[in-house]
């Protein structure tokens, strides 16, 4: 008897236990089984780019060192699959062309194993380019089994919790998870290349603010005093704008907002958030279509985009629409013929809506938009003039002072982009921080503060400016045609571990 065949004759049928014995004999045989260096001379992608050309049933004398996971073995390990995070390999181990003591190895090796192999290049009669081993590495022995390679994981909760097993299993997801890299890196390159500076503002505040949300509140045990995840960055760089530092601002943010959950929601979120000196809303509105034009064209080589079963075109320029008018064309409800809060309330209960007995005219405006206008929006859609009432930061437009240069971007009936013509006057911004801290108050939001800070800044003077946020995970998700939030994020928050 060999001892390969003892070997396998004493291994347990447990899969893990087999895989326990395999690395006790590697121990005894070879030493590290986990050793910390190992040395290829190029990755699989490179090698395929490199013998493109070679033709079937062609060996080579070119000796290579690669790197990889085994996906997959076949006869008796004569033939595996090896991945790199660029690509496979397939490595063929037979006595014409393998040592013994390589040969040796191949009983000890699993699915799921990272091995070196060195060996000469060769293309087989079938075509397929391959590495003719002359020696293999044990570089991690996995004491794990592998998921099924070719289906993926069909339960949702294992693939979000073990992302690992979810990428290792299913190419989608792996190459989504580029893609997101691709366009985080492709917003940077963008906007550096039109002159924005990249800051970075803190991600904890002793006063939280720039948006409405519930935030996750935390101790410093040192400076003994309360403080809370940003839910924006806003008012810190508009600080960075009134500073001069640069006409030209963004921050690629980490939000953390305690609220729901959703296939649109998780509590930690992405945003690239900008503010540009001298410019308004319509100058960023422009800016949006550019970058979202060029995001598409990056990842797929065409503005068009599929997502389900619908086409969108991220070719500028965008259909825009002033929030009145939408309502209006949608209900036949007129609310700039509308005076008072009453009757905006009168008017909505009458087209059918449930509205609550202390809503403004602009909740009200804004509530039956929500209802039914924003579902329609499935190409890019720039929707303007929003109510006063709802945006605390934005200027008021000239001649309608209920309205506000205020735009959100629309897509597959999703916000994605958020942004104001800055208010810039520092009385009527303290009025209106107070009247939103009074709100806040009343829905007994009582940690709620005033930041006397930002306003100070502001009465140094802040020049005019177009400010903006894109939700980063909700544009991906469009660009890779991910249906939740947690397909796009590598760790969405979770519910805990049930027993």
């Amino acid at each position: 008897m060999t001892d390969t065949t003892k070997t396998e004759t004493a291994l347990s049928s447990d899969v893990t236990e087999v895989r326990a014995q395999k690395l006790a004999k590697l121990r005894e045989t070879i030493g590290d089984v986990y050793p910390a260096h190992f040395h290829r001379t190029m990755t699989n992608a490179e090698l395929a780019a490199k013998y493109e050309a070679l033709e079937p049933d062609t060996e080579t004398q070119d000796v290579v060192t690669v790197a990889g996971r085994v996906y997959s073995s076949r006869n008796s390990g004569m033939f595996m699959d090896i991945h790199d995070a660029s690509g496979k390999i397939q490595i063929f181990s037979h006595k014409d062309v393998t040592p013994e003591e390589a040969r040796n190895m191949l009983p000890l090796i699993d699915l799921g194993d990272i091995i070196g192999v060195t060996g000469t290049v060769r293309r087989t009669k079938r075509g397929e380019l391959s590495i003719n081993a002359q020696q293999i590495t044990m570089l991690t022995k996995s004491l794990l089994p592998m998921p099924e390679k070719w289906n993926g994981i069909a339960d949702i909760e294992i693939r979000y919790r073990k992302r690992h097993l979810d990428i290792m299993s299913n190419e989608e997801s792996k190459l989504r998870f580029q893609q997101r890299s691709k366009i985080v890196s492709g917003i940077r390159h963008f906007m550096e290349n039109d002159g924005f500076l990249e800051v970075e503002t803190p991600m904890l505040q002793t006063v939280y603010g720039g948006a409405t949300a519930d935030p996750f509140k935390t101790f410093h045990n040192t400076l003994k005093m309360d403080m809370y995840l940003r839910i924006a960055p806003e008012l810190f760089l508009k600080r960075t704008l009134v500073s001069g530092l640069s006409d030209k601002v963004f921050e690629i943010n980490r939000n953390f907002r305690n609220e729901g959950v959703s296939t649109r929601h998780n509590p930690e979120f992405t945003m690239m958030e900008c503010y540009w000196a001298y410019a308004d809303y319509e100058d960023v509105m422009d800016l949006v279509e550019r970058l979202f034009e060029t995001l598409a064209v990056s990842i797929h080589g065409t503005p068009e985009v599929t997502f389900g079963d619908k086409q969108i075109s991220f070719k500028g320029p965008f259909k825009r629409v002033p929030m009145p008018d939408a309502v209006k064309e949608a209900t036949g409800i007129d609310f700039l013929a509308i005076k008072t809060d009453e009757e905006a309330r009168a008017a909505a209960k009458a087209a059918g809506f449930e509205v609550e007995k202390d809503w403004t005219w602009g909740e009200c405006l804004a509530f039956i938009f929500e209802e039914k206008v924003e579902g329609t929006l499935i190409q890019p859609s720039h929707v303007t003039h929003f109510p006063k009432d709802i945006s605390p930061f934005a200027k008021e437009v000239p001649g309608e002072p209920r309205l506000v240069e205020r735009f959100e971007t629309y897509c597959n009936a999703w916000e994605v982009g958020n942004a104001f013509s800055e208010l810039n006057d520092p009385e009527e911004q303290r009025k209106r921080m107070v009247e939103q801290l009074e709100q806040a108050h009343a829905r007994g939001e009582k940690d709620k503060q005033l930041d006397d800070e930002f306003l100070d800044a502001i009465d140094q003077g802040m020049p005019p400016a177009g400010g903006l946020g894109i939700g980063v995970d909700r544009l991906v998700m469009l660009l890779t045609n991910a249906p939740s939030i947690r397909d796009v994020i590598l760790f969405p928050a979770r519910k805990a571990k049930a027993d």
